[in-house]
C-alpha cells in the first residue's frame, strides 16, 4: 500500500458560498439524481431535471415523472421533453447528456413489447432542438463520454436487492436466479441498440470465489466509464439477506469496455456479525453508509486512478487506487472521515463530496484541496428524517463544466429542489 502523508487540516474551514435555488416557486418538486453525471449542458445554458408533484411517495409502475431541463438564460423556465415511470428518487431515470450530440439526452422509459433481456424497461433518446426521439431496447446505467455506447444492468435485480435504486416491473415479478450466466453487465450501441453481454454474474461469482458467495444473491451496481471511454469500474455485491445491509458484501472491479482484462481492485469480503436478536434495536437509516465495511461511490479521477470510500487492510478511508496495480493511497487522512458521494473537479485538483446526516439531521457539503490537504466545508443542509431510506434526498453534488459551480439536490427548504452553489472564489480562476 502506498500511503503518502500530506499536511492535513484537522479542523475544517467553513467558507460561506452563495446558494441559489433553480426554478420558480410552483408547488412542484425537482431533482436530478446521482452524483457522477453532468447536469449542465456543454454550453452551460440548460440544466437537466425530473419534475414530480410530491416530495415522497410509494413508487410503482404507474407513478410518472416529467423529464426535462431548466433554461438558465430564460428565467429558469422548465421545459418538459417526456415522461417516464422508470425512476427513483436516488438516481432519477438515469437522465444524462449524450456528449456526441449537440443537444441530445437519454433517459430510461418503460417498454411493453416484451423483447430482450429486460422486457419491461428500455431507454429513450431525445434531440432537444428537433424534438426527434428514438427508442433503445435496454435501460441505460451510464453512457460513455464518447456517446457511442452505454453500459446496462438489471433494474429488476436492483429492485429485489437494493430497492432504493431499482425499478418496479409492470409484469409479474420474475424468479431471479442467484448468479445466472445470461445476465450481468451489457454493452449497448447508442445508435443501433445492438447489445452484448460483457460480464455475467456467474463469471463474477466464479472469479476468485469466497465462501460467503455460495448461497448468496449477486448483483452489479455503481458502474462508471473512464474519461477516455476505454475502461469502466463497477461494484459486485452479494448477500443472503437483502433487508440487512450490514450483511452485504462488496468487491470493486475495473475492466476494458469489451469485458476483457477484468481487474479486482478491492475485496470487501469480511466476517459477518451474528444476526441480531428480534428484540434488538433497529439500525438507523444511515448507519451502514457510515460503516467501515461499506465499499461505495467509486469514481474515476482520470483514466488510471479510481477513488472510493471503503476498507483497505480493514481500515476505512477515501482510497485512491492505481488501476491494474497494487498501489493504494489514502486521501484526506483524518479529514475525510466518513462516506460520501465524491468526484474530482475538471482540473483534478479538488474533491467534491458530501456526508450523510449527523445527529441534527444536517448534511455537510465539502471541498478538499488535494494540493495542500485542506478541507473546506461550503454548506450545511437540513434533511427531513421522515423521508426514510427509499425517499431520502442525498445532496449528490455535481460539478459544473468549468468547475466553478456545484449543483445539489436538497430538501432543506421542505421541498425537493435543485440548488447551485458558487465556489468560484474558492477554486480560483
Amino acid at each position: 500500500m502506498l500511503d503518502i502523508p500530506k499536511r492535513q487540516n484537522a479542523n475544517p474551514t467553513y467558507v460561506e458560498c452563495p446558494v441559489r435555488r433553480v426554478g420558480q416557486e410552483d408547488g412542484r418538486h425537482h431533482f436530478f439524481g446521482y452524483y457522477n453525471k453532468p447536469v449542465w449542458s456543454a454550453d452551460g445554458r440548460r440544466m437537466l431535471a425530473q419534475r414530480v408533484h410530491v416530495m415522497q411517495a410509494e413508487l410503482g409502475p404507474h407513478f410518472a415523472a416529467q423529464v426535462g431541463y431548466f433554461d438558465l438564460q430564460d428565467g429558469d423556465r422548465f421545459h418538459a421533453v417526456g415522461e417516464t415511470t422508470t425512476w427513483n428518487f436516488q438516481m432519477g431515470s438515469q437522465l444524462q447528456w449524450l456528449e456526441n450530440m449537440r443537444n441530445g439526452v437519454v433517459y430510461n422509459t418503460r417498454r411493453f413489447d416484451q423483447g430482450g433481456p429486460y422486457p419491461d424497461f428500455g431507454a429513450t433518446v431525445v434531440d432537444l432542438e428537433s424534438g426527434q426521439r428514438r427508442e433503445l431496447p435496454l435501460p441505460v446505467y451510464v453512457v460513455a463520454s464518447s456517446g457511442e455506447f452505454s453500459l446496462c444492468i438489471s433494474y429488476d435485480r436492483l429492485q429485489q436487492a437494493h430497492p432504493t435504486i431499482g425499478y418496479f416491473r409492470h409484469t409479474a415479478p420474475a424468479q431471479l436466479r442467484l448468479a445466472p450466466d445470461d445476465d450481468g453487465i451489457w454493452r449497448m450501441d447508442m445508435t443501433t441498440g445492438a447489445h452484448e453481454l460483457l460480464i455475467s454474474l456467474r463469471q463474477l461469482r466464479e472469479h476468485r470465489p469466497v465462501a460467503s458467495m455460495d448461497k448468496a444473491f449477486h448483483w452489479v451496481t455503481h458502474m462508471e466509464i473512464a474519461p477516455g471511454s476505454r475502461r469502466f469500474l463497477f461494484l459486485h455485491r452479494w448477500t443472503e439477506c437483502f433487508e440487512d445491509e450490514t450483511r452485504w458484501l462488496h468487491r470493486l472491479f475495473t475492466a476494458n469496455v469489451d469485458g476483457s482484462d477484468l481487474t479486482l481492485l478491492e475485496d470487501g469480503d469480511h466476517p459477518l456479525v451474528p444476526i441480531p436478536d428480534p428484540g434488538a434495536p433497529e439500525a438507523g437509516v444511515f448507519d451502514y453508509e457510515k460503516s467501515i465495511w461499506q465499499l461505495s461511490h467509486p469514481a474515476w479521477r482520470d483514466d488510471e486512478h479510481v477513488i472510493v470510500w471503503g476498507p483497505h487492510l480493514a481500515r476505512a478511508n477515501y482510497h485512491l487506487y492505481t488501476d491494474r496495480s497494487d498501489w493504494v493511497e489514502i486521501i484526506g487522512r483524518g479529514v475525510l472521515t466518513e462516506n460520501g458521494h465524491m468526484t474530482y473537479s475538471p482540473d483534478g485538483r479538488w474533491i467534491l463530496s458530501d456526508t450523510y446526516p449527523d445527529d441534527t439531521d444536517h448534511r455537510m457539503l465539502i471541498l478538499f484541496d488535494t494540493f495542500n490537504g485542506e478541507r473546506i466545508d461550503i454548506g450545511r443542509f437540513y434533511t427531513d428524517p421522515a423521508l426514510g431510506k427509499v425517499n431520502r434526498c442525498d445532496l449528490h453534488p455535481r460539478w459544473s463544466r468549468n468547475g466553478r459551480q456545484v449543483c445539489i439536490d436538497s430538501v432543506h427548504e421542505h421541498q425537493r429542489q435543485l440548488y447551485v452553489v458558487d465556489v468560484g472564489h474558492i477554486v480560483g480562476p
